[in-house]
């Protein structure tokens, strides 16, 4: 189904809609095209002609509680770790505690990696040490607003790039 990005009356990104309910909003008055479909394409109805859209915006505010800390989702993981294992970089399928929680790990970003299937299974309820594995990069929990759109970098339509580039760390 065709995704369209909706930013806030601030142009800040705050998530994908299906393409029917941003025509909705959009006949209603309550967003407005921003970005129009690289295509060209229009959708007619009996009266109206309106391009099809790409990106839109809010024309009212809308306020997004604030949260402390993004919440740990296999996406969200996955989208952290470039969808790569974390131990040889292959594609990753899997997610991996580190620290095994059959020997205490929990289930934190800190603990988390992505992972491809043989390296979870060569590693199995073992820890790094006792592998003679090192990580690259320590995991980390992700930071800022733009964590929101789990997927939208990754999978997104290249007209959203200047609305959801994640900032500078």
């Amino acid at each position: 189904m065709r995704q369209v990005l909706l930013l806030n009356a601030t142009y800040e990104p705050l998530t994908t809609l299906p393409l029917r309910r941003a025509v909705c909003l959009v006949l209603r008055e309550k967003a407005e095209i921003v970005h129009h479909d690289i295509s060209g394409a229009r959708l007619h109805s009996a009266t109206v002609v309106v391009e099809m859209p790409s990106v839109i915006r809010l024309l009212r505010y809308v306020r997004i509680p604030y949260r402390q800390r993004v919440p740990l989702t296999r996406a969200a993981l996955m989208r952290r770790d470039n969808y790569r294992c974390a131990y040889c970089g292959r594609r990753a399928e899997t997610i991996d505690h580190v620290i095994p929680r059959s020997r205490g790990g929990k289930h934190l970003w800190e603990n988390c990696v992505a992972s491809c299937t043989p390296c979870n299974h060569r590693k199995a309820d073992k820890l790094l040490e006792e592998l003679g594995w090192q990580l690259p990069v320590a995991p980390a929990v992700p930071r800022g607003a733009h964590w929101r759109l789990i997927g939208l970098v990754h999978d997104g339509d290249p007209q959203w790039a200047p609305y959801v580039s994640e900032p500078a760390a």
